[in-house]
């Protein structure tokens, strides 16, 4: 499906779901070990001892993984001039080995720009889930969106 939404395309309340990306250990570990090596996240045995009973990924992978899955919907692709922040971002179960995430956004703000009329701003809550439909991370984003271009007539 082809999406490339802009700015005047979303609505309050408006809410999209995007495909599934199933976590491996090997994917877990490697992550880990460059970028959060935590014994929970690193260490098999350590792990099973630990506060979650066994290996999880690092909370910054499933963001990661979540901000992939967004992208690949093509909901904000072409419009995107970045975000000035994330707010309210939130680890709410660990994710295991094998775990498949989607990711479900609802629209809970839009709001034009102020000072610079070719853009606006569209906060978007998002849910991660597992397979089990269990959310695992929730985070709110403000994109800041271009309008859709205008045909100028020519040509």
């Amino acid at each position: 499906m082809q999406r490339d939404l802009w700015f005047e395309d979303f609505e309050v309340g408006q809410t999209f779901r995007t495909g599934g990306a199933t976590l491996t250990e090997s994917q877990i570990l490697d992550f880990a070990w460059q970028w959060d090596p935590q014994p929970f996240h690193i260490d098999r045995l350590a792990a099973e001892r630990g506060p979650y009973g066994g290996l999880i990924a690092s909370g910054f992978q499933t963001l990661v993984v979540a901000f992939r899955l967004i992208h690949a919907e093509r909901i904000i692709n072409a419009a995107s001039l970045g975000a000035p922040g994330m707010d309210e971002l939130r680890w709410l179960r660990p994710v295991r080995p094998g775990d498949t995430l989607h990711v479900v956004g609802e629209v809970v703000a839009v709001r034009p720009s102020q000072s610079m009329p070719d853009r606006g701003f569209v906060t978007i809550r998002y849910t991660v889930y597992n397979q089990k439909d269990e959310p695992v991370m929730r985070f709110t984003t403000p994109h800041m969106l271009r309008r859709r271009p205008q045909e100028d007539g020519s040509g």
